[in-house]
């Protein structure tokens, strides 16, 4: 196979004393800043008819206005009516994207409609100039073509068989119960997706976990090609997504996959030692936040690695509803090393939540409860509440001195 560019990789204030209490309510950044008292309530998700963001494969010359240019150019004359929409639209209007300001406005989360080129945008996959949209689009998504036939062409044989065995085993198990994940058309470009990934990245290979960090991305870029339409998606009808949309998807899931994953690939190089150093902090941060709970955990002989590795290897893709984890990114693009520092906070803020029960229990209950945490429920309003409660830490804990912890 010819080498291709496709392997060339691309890239406080310090209170004496500290008493964290859950309010109930949420609070963002802009609050919190403002004395970390004051609050907003989260903006609702969209009702009105959701843009296409994505759209045709790299040999087509048509690519949706929205993912190249701007939303003003696909939309209807008369702006959003909801104050968060006509933000939005104005912010994904300009000539050059103000990146501080979309990721202001997407901290509180974003849209349905303009999600998907959001992400991309945050992701640093696009360009912020839209003149520069469609090439940087059709480039990215002709590379990532281009391998895949080559590397495809000539038959399964031809592959890692032990890469590829161990992929074909866990798509199936991804996200089981999706109608979306289980769709076969989905499941193959899961898997080619992830032996790109592995193939483009030697030094850590595929690992498990890595296959639910693809979900969000896949399902993000399917309903911007459904036009939101996510009663179809839910029931895996995929008949209005012709190859050259589906192209899409792949291609563009495949790219933001890729600048998720080199944030965090310490986290799947050989003994995972960003996991480690991970689980380190978060035992750290919980010890300085709620000591009694930390010395029950120890009494008790839960050690955090029996339940933070996987908080932490699958970003709580199993711990928590694919709806959730969306709307969780949203904060975690606009955060700064979101998925790395802000997602400890996160944990962090998921553990104290269930303090006083998990001090009224044994080890064997403990392990159950934080295998299988009461988080699949939760409402948007729930997560929201848990952003801003890491918030909270982040802002009391981020870079204070260590002597808070003490008693």
């Amino acid at each position: 196979m010819e080498s291709s560019g496709f392997w060339r990789r691309t890239p406080a204030f310090t209170p004496s004393k500290i008493h964290v209490e859950y309010s109930g309510q949420a609070i963002t950044p802009d609050t919190a800043v403002r004395g970390l008292s004051s609050q907003r309530t989260p903006s609702p998700e969209p009702t009105s008819r959701p843009l296409t963001a994505t759209s045709q494969s790299p040999p087509s010359d048509h690519l949706s206005p929205l993912s190249i240019q701007s939303p003003l150019s696909a939309q209807s004359p008369h702006k959003p009516a909801d104050p968060t929409h006509e933000k939005f639209h104005m912010a994904l209007g300009a000539a050059t994207i103000d990146l501080a300001l979309l990721q202001k406005l997407s901290w509180t989360g974003i849209p349905r409609e303009y999600r998907a080129i959001t992400w991309q945008l945050l992701m640093g996959y696009l360009p912020l100039a839209s003149t520069r949209r469609a090439g940087t689009l059709q480039r990215k998504r002709k590379e990532y073509g281009d391998w895949v036939r080559q590397t495809f062409a000539r038959g399964e044989d031809a592959l890692d068989r032990v890469l590829w065995r161990q992929i074909q085993v866990d798509v199936p198990r991804t996200s089981p119960g999706s109608p979306v994940f289980q769709n076969p058309r989905v499941q193959r470009c899961l898997e080619r997706i992830l032996y790109a990934w592995a193939a483009r990245h030697p030094a850590s290979g595929y690992v498990q976990g890595i296959n639910d960090l693809l979900t969000p991305f896949v399902y993000v870029f399917l309903e911007a090609e459904c036009n939101g339409d996510t009663a179809a998606l839910d029931r895996a009808d995929l008949d209005a997504i012709d190859d050259a949309q589906m192209d899409g998807v792949e291609a563009d899931s495949f790219w933001s996959l890729s600048k998720l994953l080199d944030g965090i690939q310490d986290n799947y190089t050989h003994a995972q030692p960003g996991i480690q150093r991970q689980i380190v902090k978060l035992k750290d941060l919980v010890t300085r936040v709620d000591h009694t709970l930390a010395a029950h955990l120890q009494s008790e002989g839960v050690e955090f690695v029996q339940f933070a590795f996987r908080w932490i290897n699958c970003l709580l893709m199993r711990e928590l509803r694919l709806e959730s984890i969306i709307r969780m990114w949203d904060t975690y693009l606009a955060e700064p090393n979101g998925f790395a520092m802000f997602h400890i906070y996160v944990c962090a803020a998921m553990l104290l939540k269930w303090s006083a029960q998990l001090r009224a229990m044994d080890f064997q209950q403990i392990m159950l409860f934080l295998q299988q945490p009461p988080a699949l429920q939760w409402a948007t309003e729930d997560v929201e509440l848990l952003l801003s409660e890491a918030y909270m830490l982040k802002c009391l804990y981020h870079d204070a001195p260590r002597h808070l912890h003490k008693n």
